[in-house]
């Protein structure tokens, strides 16, 4: 049994038909499947020990208060952060940028100043500084693409002033599946006496990450990504930033001690942690952690470059597809192919491709800027991760050759 139709066994819904059709999932830019190991961890929780965690003096509420402090230990470990209690957990990333943004941003950025982002950016690390910057008469600039969809080394040069408060980036683009040079923005950023929040969600579940030797000053990602549950992010944040920053939300469990007229904060993660938390989605980061770890990113960082090299070597032998951030052979390229057909609509080829049992994403991704930007009103995407294979590949290729035809197009 070779390594992929290994891991494949250990996901339930791999191996569930679509129609007529065995699946090949190919949206893991979305949201990644999820193993047997993790949905067990969750329904253990709830079956065994579900209760309220920091609140109770009884064992089911300890046990909990365990589980959900040691997955943010896990976490911590897992991205190399320095102390657990920079570790703060939200319902996703989108939640984990605004949370910057509402908290750092509304405080930290006023009139005049600048906030800079990538063109290809995500628009849930867009809005939110569009807003503040609207809220606040700050500017928001963008850096801008080369030729080859790489950001453009004249814009990080030229864009990162005196007057940039704050820089926003992906670590990878989840339109291009480019890696982008963060540890570069983050060195000139805080020349200019700027903080900088990356953007990690298609970066933590690819590739070895560690926030120390990036130097980011917040970093974010969604455990759903990461073979986790959907409603449990992630935020990371650099201690005396937290510190100096207010609540995000307020009631229980984010206070120390509350009076009529006044109330004290608690310290670090709580702050940022009001109400009841996802204790079975912190179960389920945690297994998916530990599940990674096993796997090990060596392998899945080459497995999925060997297929992403081997899916666009097939495609570039169709003269009717276009591709995007494909152009050449690259080092910093992940597992994300971005294409277009010839004359056809991108949800026709996707719809096209489900007949075949094959789901790979279309539309503009959350990202409409950089659509304008590249001139295409959307397109198709194919996300590969660790448990794709090469006859992922090939059955992708071949619903691909299909789609002109199905409507009249011919070849």
């Amino acid at each position: 049994m070779n390594n992929t139709v290994k891991f494949k066994a250990d996901f339930p819904l791999l191996g569930k038909p679509m129609g007529n059709n065995p699946l090949v999932y190919l949206d893991n830019g979305a949201t990644t499947q999820k193993p047997g190991e993790v949905i067990k961890a969750i329904t253990e929780y709830y079956d065994s020990f579900n209760a309220n965690p920091h609140r109770g003096a009884y064992e089911l509420s300890i046990k909990a208060t365990d589980i959900y402090e040691n997955a943010r230990i896990k976490t911590q470990q897992f991205i190399n952060a320095k102390y657990s209690h920079e570790i703060i957990f939200t319902k996703n990333a989108t939640e984990s940028l605004n949370l910057v943004a509402y908290s750092y941003g509304l405080s930290h950025v006023g009139a005049g100043d600048e906030v800079l982002i990538a063109i290809s950016e995500h628009h849930s690390n867009l809005v939110p500084w569009q807003y503040v910057c609207q809220m606040k008469g700050a500017t928001l600039k963008y850096i801008y693409l080369e030729e080859d969809h790489n950001l453009s080394q004249r814009d990080i040069e030229e864009k990162i002033t005196e007057k940039t408060k704050v820089v926003a980036v992906a670590q990878v683009s989840n339109v291009l599946g480019l890696i982008n040079p963060v540890k570069e923005i983050v060195e000139r950023a805080h020349k200019a006496g700027a903080v900088v929040v990356v953007d990690g969600s298609q970066s933590v579940p690819h590739m070895a990450v560690d926030v120390q030797d990036m130097d980011a000053d917040f970093f974010v990602f969604s455990g759903h990504k990461m073979l986790s549950p959907m409603g449990i992010g992630v935020l990371y944040g650099k201690e005396a930033l937290l510190n100096d920053m207010p609540p995000f939300l307020m009631g229980g469990d984010m206070i120390d001690y509350v009076e009529e007229q006044h109330t004290d904060y608690a310290p670090l993660p709580a702050k940022f942690e009001a109400g009841t938390q996802n204790v079975g989605g912190a179960a389920g980061l945690s297994a998916a952690i530990d599940y990674l770890n096993r796997v090990g990113f060596e392998y899945i960082e080459k497995q999925e470059k060997e297929l992403t090299k081997y899916a666009i070597s097939r495609m570039k032998e169709m003269d009717y597809i276009e591709l995007y951030g494909c152009d050449s052979s690259r080092d910093n390229k992940t597992g994300i192919v971005t294409f277009n057909v010839k004359d056809v609509h991108p949800h026709d080829v996707s719809t096209i491709m489900d007949a075949h049992g094959v789901a790979i994403r279309a539309g503009h991704h959350c990202a409409q800027p950089l659509m304008i930007y590249l001139k295409q009103n959307a397109t198709c995407r194919a996300s590969f991760y660790f448990y794709n294979s090469k006859e992922d590949v090939d059955k992708f290729i071949e619903a691909l050759s299909k789609v002109r035809g199905v409507l009249g197009l011919g070849a």
